[in-house]
Protein backbone atom coordinates (compact mmCIF):
# COMPACT_ATOMS: atom_id res chain seq x y z
CA UNK A 1 0.00 0.00 0.00
CA UNK A 2 2.79 2.41 0.94
CA UNK A 3 4.60 1.59 -2.31
CA UNK A 4 1.42 2.29 -4.31
CA UNK A 5 1.05 5.72 -2.66
CA UNK A 6 4.65 6.54 -3.54
CA UNK A 7 4.02 5.66 -7.18
CA UNK A 8 0.87 7.83 -7.26
CA UNK A 9 2.76 10.73 -5.67
CA UNK A 10 5.56 10.48 -8.25
CA UNK A 11 3.05 10.32 -11.10
CA UNK A 12 1.23 13.40 -9.80
CA UNK A 13 4.48 15.34 -9.38
CA UNK A 14 5.51 14.42 -12.93
CA UNK A 15 2.10 15.53 -14.22
CA UNK A 16 2.39 18.91 -12.48
CA UNK A 17 5.87 19.40 -13.92
CA UNK A 18 4.56 18.75 -17.41
CA UNK A 19 1.68 21.17 -16.88
CA UNK A 20 4.26 23.96 -16.74
CA UNK A 21 4.93 23.49 -20.44
CA UNK A 22 3.56 26.06 -22.83
CA UNK A 23 4.44 29.19 -24.77
CA UNK A 24 4.59 32.21 -22.46
CA UNK A 25 5.19 34.74 -25.19
CA UNK A 26 1.52 35.14 -26.00
CA UNK A 27 2.38 34.21 -29.58
CA UNK A 28 2.66 30.89 -31.35
CA UNK A 29 6.13 29.38 -31.59
CA UNK A 30 7.93 30.25 -34.78
CA UNK A 31 6.43 33.75 -34.95
CA UNK A 32 9.90 35.23 -35.31
CA UNK A 33 9.62 37.66 -32.40
CA UNK A 34 12.62 37.98 -30.11
CA UNK A 35 12.49 35.54 -27.26
CA UNK A 36 9.37 33.77 -28.50
CA UNK A 37 10.59 31.15 -30.95
CA UNK A 38 12.03 28.57 -28.56
CA UNK A 39 9.75 25.82 -27.36
CA UNK A 40 8.91 26.38 -23.74
CA UNK A 41 9.66 23.89 -21.01
CA UNK A 42 9.26 24.44 -17.32
CA UNK A 43 12.17 26.49 -16.01
CA UNK A 44 13.44 23.62 -13.84
CA UNK A 45 13.37 21.09 -16.68
CA UNK A 46 15.05 23.33 -19.25
CA UNK A 47 17.76 24.61 -16.92
CA UNK A 48 16.79 28.17 -17.89
CA UNK A 49 19.14 30.87 -16.63
CA UNK A 50 18.42 34.51 -15.75
CA UNK A 51 19.39 35.79 -19.22
CA UNK A 52 17.03 33.34 -20.89
CA UNK A 53 14.31 34.29 -18.39
CA UNK A 54 14.87 37.98 -19.19
CA UNK A 55 14.52 37.22 -22.90
CA UNK A 56 11.30 35.29 -22.23
CA UNK A 57 9.99 38.26 -20.24
CA UNK A 58 10.91 40.61 -23.10
CA UNK A 59 8.93 38.42 -25.49
CA UNK A 60 5.90 38.54 -23.21
CA UNK A 61 6.11 42.33 -22.92
CA UNK A 62 6.69 42.79 -26.66
CA UNK A 63 3.64 40.66 -27.42
CA UNK A 64 1.18 42.51 -25.19
CA UNK A 65 2.36 45.97 -26.26
CA UNK A 66 1.91 45.00 -29.92
CA UNK A 67 -1.69 44.02 -29.16
CA UNK A 68 -2.71 47.43 -27.82
CA UNK A 69 -4.71 49.29 -30.46
CA UNK A 70 -4.16 52.11 -31.19
CA UNK A 71 -0.43 51.74 -30.48
CA UNK A 72 1.06 53.40 -27.40
CA UNK A 73 4.61 54.70 -27.10
CA UNK A 74 6.78 52.98 -24.47
CA UNK A 75 10.28 53.04 -23.02
CA UNK A 76 12.27 50.54 -20.99
CA UNK A 77 12.04 50.75 -17.22
CA UNK A 78 14.86 49.40 -15.04
CA UNK A 79 15.74 45.69 -15.04
CA UNK A 80 16.23 44.27 -11.57
CA UNK A 81 17.62 40.91 -10.47
CA UNK A 82 17.33 38.90 -7.29
CA UNK A 83 19.34 35.88 -6.24
CA UNK A 84 17.59 33.70 -8.85
CA UNK A 85 14.97 35.85 -10.59
CA UNK A 86 14.77 38.82 -12.94
CA UNK A 87 12.20 41.56 -13.60
CA UNK A 88 11.83 43.46 -16.88
CA UNK A 89 9.81 46.68 -17.01
CA UNK A 90 8.18 48.86 -19.67
CA UNK A 91 6.83 52.35 -19.05
CA UNK A 92 4.04 53.73 -21.26
CA UNK A 93 4.82 57.27 -22.42
CA UNK A 94 1.42 57.81 -24.06
CA UNK A 95 -1.09 59.75 -21.96
CA UNK A 96 -4.01 57.44 -21.12
CA UNK A 97 -6.93 59.49 -19.83
CA UNK A 98 -9.00 58.35 -16.85
CA UNK A 99 -11.87 57.68 -19.28
CA UNK A 100 -9.71 55.31 -21.38
CA UNK A 101 -7.93 53.34 -18.64
CA UNK A 102 -10.53 50.58 -18.42
CA UNK A 103 -10.48 50.13 -22.20
CA UNK A 104 -6.68 49.84 -22.02
CA UNK A 105 -6.86 47.23 -19.26
CA UNK A 106 -9.61 45.33 -21.07
CA UNK A 107 -7.42 44.96 -24.17
CA UNK A 108 -4.50 43.71 -22.07
CA UNK A 109 -6.59 41.28 -20.04
CA UNK A 110 -8.32 39.90 -23.14
CA UNK A 111 -4.94 39.21 -24.76
CA UNK A 112 -3.54 37.53 -21.65
CA UNK A 113 -6.61 35.31 -21.33
CA UNK A 114 -6.34 34.42 -25.04
CA UNK A 115 -2.67 33.54 -24.38
CA UNK A 116 -3.81 31.14 -21.62
CA UNK A 117 -2.40 33.23 -18.79
CA UNK A 118 -4.18 32.96 -15.46
CA UNK A 119 -5.56 36.27 -14.17
CA UNK A 120 -4.47 36.23 -10.52
CA UNK A 121 -5.88 39.55 -9.34
CA UNK A 122 -7.38 42.83 -10.44
CA UNK A 123 -7.41 46.19 -8.73
CA UNK A 124 -10.54 48.07 -9.77
CA UNK A 125 -9.50 51.35 -8.15
CA UNK A 126 -10.74 54.21 -10.35
CA UNK A 127 -7.46 56.12 -10.24
CA UNK A 128 -4.86 53.30 -9.99
CA UNK A 129 -6.35 50.16 -11.56
CA UNK A 130 -4.19 47.10 -12.30
CA UNK A 131 -4.28 43.54 -13.66
CA UNK A 132 -1.95 40.74 -12.50
CA UNK A 133 -1.48 37.50 -14.43
CA UNK A 134 0.70 34.39 -14.39
CA UNK A 135 1.85 31.98 -17.10
CA UNK A 136 1.85 28.21 -16.81
CA UNK A 137 5.64 28.26 -16.43
CA UNK A 138 5.41 30.57 -13.42
CA UNK A 139 6.23 33.94 -14.98
CA UNK A 140 4.25 36.83 -13.51
CA UNK A 141 3.16 39.78 -15.63
CA UNK A 142 1.21 42.87 -14.65
CA UNK A 143 0.00 46.23 -15.86
CA UNK A 144 -0.77 49.03 -13.41
CA UNK A 145 -1.65 52.70 -13.54
CA UNK A 146 0.25 54.92 -11.13
CA UNK A 147 1.03 58.63 -10.68
CA UNK A 148 -0.46 60.97 -13.28
CA UNK A 149 -2.15 58.00 -14.96
CA UNK A 150 1.07 56.46 -16.27
CA UNK A 151 0.84 52.78 -17.21
CA UNK A 152 3.61 50.38 -16.22
CA UNK A 153 4.19 46.79 -17.34
CA UNK A 154 6.31 44.33 -15.34
CA UNK A 155 7.30 40.74 -16.10
CA UNK A 156 8.84 38.66 -13.28
CA UNK A 157 10.58 35.34 -13.76
CA UNK A 158 10.34 32.37 -11.42
CA UNK A 159 13.54 31.18 -9.74
CA UNK A 160 16.06 30.13 -12.41
CA UNK A 161 19.80 29.49 -12.67
CA UNK A 162 21.94 32.49 -11.74
CA UNK A 163 23.64 34.27 -14.64
CA UNK A 164 24.50 37.73 -15.89
CA UNK A 165 21.64 39.63 -17.52
CA UNK A 166 22.18 41.85 -20.56
CA UNK A 167 20.10 44.88 -21.46
CA UNK A 168 16.95 44.13 -23.42
CA UNK A 169 17.37 43.80 -27.18
CA UNK A 170 13.81 45.09 -27.74
CA UNK A 171 13.80 48.57 -29.27
CA UNK A 172 11.41 51.17 -27.79
CA UNK A 173 9.04 52.75 -30.31
CA UNK A 174 10.00 56.23 -29.13
CA UNK A 175 12.87 57.90 -27.23
CA UNK A 176 15.00 55.39 -25.30
CA UNK A 177 15.73 57.76 -22.39
CA UNK A 178 19.04 55.96 -21.81
CA UNK A 179 20.56 56.97 -18.48
CA UNK A 180 17.43 58.91 -17.48
CA UNK A 181 15.91 57.89 -14.16
CA UNK A 182 13.19 58.24 -13.23
CA UNK A 183 11.57 58.33 -16.64
CA UNK A 184 9.41 61.35 -17.50
CA UNK A 185 5.70 61.29 -16.87
CA UNK A 186 3.58 60.42 -19.93
CA UNK A 187 4.08 63.13 -22.55
CA UNK A 188 2.80 61.66 -25.85
CA UNK A 189 -0.75 62.54 -26.86
CA UNK A 190 -3.01 60.09 -28.69
CA UNK A 191 -6.31 61.05 -30.31
CA UNK A 192 -7.86 57.96 -28.75
CA UNK A 193 -5.99 57.17 -25.53
CA UNK A 194 -5.63 60.76 -24.38
CA UNK A 195 -9.24 61.77 -25.07
CA UNK A 196 -10.57 63.81 -22.15
CA UNK A 197 -7.13 64.31 -20.56
CA UNK A 198 -6.18 67.85 -19.57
Amino acid sequence: MKRRLQIVAVALAFGFALSGCGNDSGQSSGSGSAGTTKSTKSTKESGMDMQEAAERSDGMLDAVLKEIDPEVQWAHGPTTTGSCDVTRRRTVMTIVSAERRQSFLDQVEKFWRKSDYRIKAKNNDKEFPAVYAQTKAGFGISVSFRGEGQAFFEADSPCVKESKVADSASKPNGPAYEGVYPLPRPNVRSDYWSAGAA
